[in-house]
């Protein structure tokens, strides 16, 4: 069972999220707030306007030394980032674009038949970062959800590249939405760099709402890729 501090930060850092989801955001005053890990997995940064929150075991003195105040942009910093790895002996990947929608009733205008293969590259990533994964797939993509970051539903998708340039991404963004509760919450992390799922998830009706650097224990050397590169291929 979690300890009593880690079920404390994951209700403190749930909160926040399931604030900013619904447009209400820490005060912009460039102040950090320093939080527990919510789990053994999960460490790191998300960054809103004005405000950043890290959640880490590493002592919050030591974290607040590493940030001069008033430094926006030190909490997301290479600089940070590394020494915070460092120091705690994980692996920081990207920093993402947070984006989140709400679930939709009904089921996904896509057909989609249920995606029972872990050696999936996109479901083996995903089951290292969340629980209760489920994957669904169509003629040429695959949709996932599950719990991620303090128990928040996450969706990942990936298009095959000849597939591409045709709307499947974005129809399996949206599929996303509904393959959720209606009304909860879901994000994705989307590489900045990654225009074409950036303006999938737009489309699909997800909304910015800051940037967040996950650091973690490493993957298996197979198919590694960046923490935050859940939206890549996706395609438009």
């Amino acid at each position: 069972m979690p300890s009593a501090s880690r079920q404390a930060a994951h209700r403190s850092l749930a909160a926040i999220l399931d604030a900013a989801a619904a447009g209400r955001f820490p005060r912009a005053d460039g102040s950090v707030t320093i939080l527990p890990q919510p789990c053994d997995r999960d460490a790191g940064v998300i960054a809103f306007t004005g405000h950043a929150v890290v959640f880490t075991d590493a002592s919050p003195d030591w974290v607040s030394g590493l940030l001069p105040a008033g430094d926006l942009s030190a909490p997301l910093a290479p600089s940070f980032l590394h020494a915070l790895g460092e120091h705690t002996g994980r692996v920081g990947h990207s920093v993402d674009m947070l984006t989140c929608a709400a679930g939709l009733p009904g089921p996904p205008s896509i057909e989609l038949a249920p995606a029972a293969d872990p050696a999936h590259p996109r479901i083996a990533r995903a089951l290292h970062y969340r629980d209760d994964v489920r994957a669904w797939q169509t003629d040429g993509g695959v949709v996932l959800t599950g719990r991620g970051l303090a128990g928040r539903w996450e969706t990942a998708l990936e298009v095959d590249p000849a597939c591409r340039d045709r709307g499947l991404g974005r129809a399996l963004a949206l599929a996303a939405r509904h393959l959720v509760p209606a009304g909860a919450a879901v994000w994705a992390q989307i590489a900045p760099g990654n225009a074409a799922s950036v303006r999938t998830f737009l489309a699909a009706g997800f909304r910015p709402v800051g940037a967040e650097a996950l650091l973690s224990f490493p993957e298996p050397a197979a198919g590694q890729r960046g923490a935050g590169a859940d939206a890549d291929g996706s395609g438009e």
